[in-house]
């Protein structure tokens, strides 16, 4: 089992930065393909990027190419997404998962592990 908790989010205005963070535990994520999805309210939850378990491959939606950078840190257990330049379309619950690949997965149906979720709300 992975647990994953992750932070960072809160209320920022447009064109401002976050840095969210998603803690694991349980077990060591250097073997887990990494991916962040949102949802926002009313709407479907949507992949927003993914990394592979070496980092050797990256997975950004169009939406948020040139804007957002996933990165993972395997010795602190921990993976990363720094959003700047952000919008009020980037409102939502922002979710980090876990699975086991060698891949890079960017469907929610493929991930084996789910955080809570953090709160990320752009003001315009």
């Amino acid at each position: 089992q992975v647990q994953l908790v992750e932070s960072g989010g809160g209320l920022v205005q447009a064109g401002g930065s976050l840095r969210l963070s998603c803690a694991a535990s349980g077990r060591t994520i250097s073997s887990y393909a990494m991916g962040w999805f949102r949802q926002a309210p009313g709407k479907e939850r949507e992949s927003v990027a993914a990394i592979s378990w070496g980092a050797g491959s990256i997975y950004y939606a169009n939406s948020v190419k040139g804007r957002f950078t996933i990165s993972r840190d395997n010795a602190k257990n921990t993976v990363y997404l720094q959003m700047n330049s952000l919008k009020p379309e980037d409102t939502a619950v922002y979710y980090c998962a876990a699975k086991s690949s060698r891949g890079i997965p960017t469907k929610d149906y493929e991930y084996e592990y789910w955080g809570q979720g953090t709160q990320v709300t752009v003001s315009s």
